[in-house]
């Protein structure tokens, strides 16, 4: 029996009806094979065909799994979110779980004068510990104070974060009506906590949410919270989350047809997995998702992470995932990401009352977390990209890979706007990336140089792609990296 001859006259007979049964297959096969041999030879490929099989009176009914409909935010529902967004503050009923959670734990009232102090040297530890180079780094948020200064410190900032990046993905038709989403490396729960909470701002979309954690105690501050802040019957339903180590666990145990998998803070704290061994985590977790489903990726903005999180994208490309964004490739080439910072900013939250209670002391700026920054990228396995722009042959622009050969000269260039501002009101700058450049790029525009005709350097969206009409290049020899000026007679235009 031939596997690729059942494969491929399965595919063929999906192409030409919604739905047949398996024993049809026998009419265009050579010899007389079970049901039962072709299922079994069929089965383990059906998920990556987009079929399902289903028994009928011992036979198996062969049907395409149907898409669900992309999920298209409307009026009110954007006017609901941005409206969240605006008052820049976590759900009241969030932030009250999470003082009584801490109480629950310590025997004593969250705002005890020990229990604080002892969450102060539990945030400065962490923080001590993570500015360490990555080699050194043994981050911990797994025990004690640690989970609970987790909650104090980093918790409320990354649940908005996560709601920022889940309204970019229904803002891209990444979101479907019904999803069903994994997050790996939960923690404490702060993505399907803010999963539920985006939800309940929709009219007419579901989510169930799977997620793998390996500390218990992670995982009692993540059911303590959902208890509190999340009831039967909500749009978004949280299931508990598996206890295992990511590292090793079977994705077997999850769902098949993922909608969204989620890696978020996670990967960047695994220092003893290699690169390529990162991407064989995620590759395998991949496994599970559906064809037409998407990988999120999220790290903090700090440079060798950010750098990092990049060098991983790239790699898993190589492996056959497509980059959906923010990265374009508008040369059709891979980039050199071994010096690519990138990241995005979101306006900064309202400090939670016990951020406040931890800052009243002689060095408060220790203990208030308040700034949104973070690297990102969505990878899919359809090949479906944000950005579809490619520079058409005959174009008159330079390529960044060439870029040290017209210093001081006055090009033209074709980029995709990959930071947000680097500068200050006197002097703009903006990250550029073409996927070709092999040094850092850099758009410099002074602010009495911005006219009608060139302000969407400043304007357009991260992750645009850009068309630069008369800038000229200095190098930066401080920085090893390259400048491209922007003046009064550039033209900026933003490709659709």
């Amino acid at each position: 029996m031939n596997t690729r001859e059942i494969v491929s006259t399965a595919t063929y007979l999906a192409s030409t009806k919604p739905a047949f049964l398996l024993s049809e297959l026998c009419t265009y096969l050579t010899g007389d094979v079970p049901v039962t041999e072709l299922y079994r030879s069929l089965s383990p490929h059906l998920h990556r065909l987009g079929l399902a099989a289903t028994e009928v009176d011992g036979d198996y009914k062969i049907s395409r799994i149907q898409k669900p409909a992309v999920y298209l935010l409307n009026t009110d529902e954007r006017k609901r979110i941005d409206a969240f967004f605006a008052a820049c503050k976590i759900p009241a009923i969030l932030e009250r779980a999470i003082e009584e959670y801490i109480t629950k734990k310590v025997g004593k009232s969250w705002d005890d004068p020990v229990i604080l102090e002892r969450l102060r040297r539990a945030v400065v530890a962490q923080k001590d510990d993570y500015w360490k180079p990555s080699q050194r780094r043994r981050l911990q948020y797994t025990k004690g104070y640690r989970v609970l200064s987790y909650l104090a410190y980093h918790f409320p900032v990354y649940f908005m974060q996560t709601g920022h990046l889940l309204a970019m993905l229904a803002r891209d038709g990444l979101l479907k009506k019904t999803m069903t989403v994994l997050d790996a490396g939960t923690g404490p729960g702060v993505v399907p906590l803010a999963i539920a909470e985006f939800y309940s701002r929709l009219d007419d979309a579901t989510a169930t949410v799977y997620s793998v954690e390996r500390s218990e105690e992670h995982i009692e501050a993540f059911m303590f919270l959902r208890e509190q802040c999340t009831h039967k019957g909500a749009t978004a339903s949280i299931k508990p989350p598996i206890r295992a180590d990511i590292t090793t666990f079977d994705p077997a145990q999850i769902p098949q047809q993922v909608d969204l998998l989620v890696f978020s803070n996670v990967l960047n704290e695994l220092i003893d997995l290699s690169l390529e061994q990162r991407a064989d985590l995620v590759m395998r977790f991949a496994e599970r998702l559906s064809p037409d489903g998407s990988i999120l990726i999220v790290e903090p903005a700090e440079e060798a992470t950010s750098t990092q999180m990049r060098m991983l994208s790239l790699t898993l490309k190589k492996r056959g995932l497509s980059l959906h964004s923010p990265c374009s490739f508008v040369w059709g080439t891979n980039c050199t990401p071994d010096r690519c910072w990138s990241f995005v900013t979101a306006p900064s939250i309202m400090p939670t009352r016990l951020m406040e209670t931890l800052a009243a002391c002689n060095e408060p700026f220790r203990y208030v977390n308040t700034d949104i920054k973070y690297s990102y990228v969505v990878l899919r396995k359809d090949g479906k990209t944000k950005e579809k722009y490619r520079v058409p042959s005959g174009s008159q622009v330079l390529r960044l890979s060439q870029i040290h050969r017209h210093v001081d000269k006055r090009v033209n260039i074709i980029a995709a706007k990959m930071s947000e501002e680097l500068g200050n009101a006197k002097t703009h700058m903006f990250r550029l990336c073409d996927g070709s450049a092999e040094k850092p790029v850099y758009a410099v525009a002074p602010s009495y140089h911005i006219t009608i005709g060139n302000e969407g350097i400043v304007s357009a969206p991260y992750g645009s792609i850009l068309e630069l009409d008369n800038v000229l290049v200095r190098y930066n020899p401080k920085h090893d990296a390259y400048n491209v000026l922007v003046n009064r007679k550039t033209r900026i235009r933003q490709h659709d």
